[in-house]
């Protein structure tokens, strides 16, 4: 039964709270003890003054993540492309738990490797955050690159759910987007950046229901966006590419054609026919009006 107007606008929009909330409930079991060591560490900042205990809390998120909120996100990406692609009607459960067996390996090493990277960036703003002069104005640098490894964050999930690459070529490619395409990176982070801020401090229901599976639709909409201009582009330099390869072999065709007469005609291959006509017009002129020469 197919509703149409007001009510087919509600079951679409209902439709789609559905879709979104199931696969956030997935994302939030399938990385629970993250989670949880997440809302343990957000507690503690109200009993600790000293933060100790906050940063405890902090490096085992880091440590548990790469084996729970990793994977976990990589097949809730494989859905939101499943969705942006055109297939809407997509059995939820079975493409989720596909995407995490398919995607774990290498969503646990390449959140591994941006989680060392995040180490290295924290504890550079920490040291430079400090300092005044030319030191302190590293910080902004630092604050750049921390920028550019968020946006490559979101665009590894899109390209390891999208595309089969190997590890490194995934996070190259997804270093390279986040660069080359600076508005659309400045638009998604600022948008994932909206949806984790209120979900963290205005409507915290949103982190079991739609957080996460919001910031995947927004993530995958950016990226599937380049990626088809990329294509474009591809497309269109291919076709300039058999143009011109096909010009060049119809010159060369010509061009043996013209031998071949040359050689019917007994003139040598290339031969300009112009210049032989003049040459023989003149001996014959001067075979026959002798006192000329």
């Amino acid at each position: 039964m197919e509703f149409r107007g007001i009510m087919g606008g509600f079951y679409r929009i209902s439709e789609w709270i559905m879709r979104l909330s199931v696969i956030n409930v997935l994302w939030v079991i399938c990385a629970l003890p993250f989670f949880i060591l997440a809302l343990f560490g957000l507690m503690s900042l109200q009993v600790d003054d000293t933060l100790n205990q906050f940063y405890s809390m902090l490096w085992l998120c880091g440590i548990v993540s790469p084996f729970t909120l990793f994977p976990s996100t990589a097949a809730m990406f494989s859905v939101a492309r499943k969705w942006l692609t055109g297939e809407e009607d997509v059995p939820l459960f079975k493409t989720f738990f596909r995407g995490y067996k398919e995607n774990f390996k290498q969503a646990m090493l390449g959140g591994l490797i941006y989680l060392v990277f995040g180490i290295i960036i924290a504890a550079n703003f920490y040291y430079y955050n400090g300092k005044t002069g030319g030191l302190g104005v590293l910080r902004y640098l630092v604050l750049t690159l921390t920028v550019l490894l968020s946006v490559s964050f979101f665009h590894f999930f899109s390209i390891l759910s999208h595309l089969h690459m190997k590890l490194l070529q995934i996070i190259k490619n997804a270093v390279l987007i986040s660069i080359g395409h600076p508005v659309r990176s400045v638009s998604m982070i600022v948008l994932n950046g909206v949806v984790i801020y209120f979900s963290l401090t205005k409507f915290t229901f949103l982190i079991p229901f739609f957080m996460g599976s919001i910031i995947a639709v927004i993530s995958f909409w950016h990226f599937n966006t380049i990626f088809g201009r990329l294509q474009a582009k591809q497309q269109e330099l291919a076709e300039k590419e058999a143009e011109a390869s096909e010009e060049q072999q119809t010159e060369a065709e010509e061009t043996a054609q013209d031998d071949v007469r040359s050689l019917q005609e007994g003139r040598a291959p290339g031969e300009d026919i112009s210049e032989r006509d003049r040459m023989n017009q003149r001996d014959e002129e001067g075979n026959t009006n002798p006192s000329k020469q």
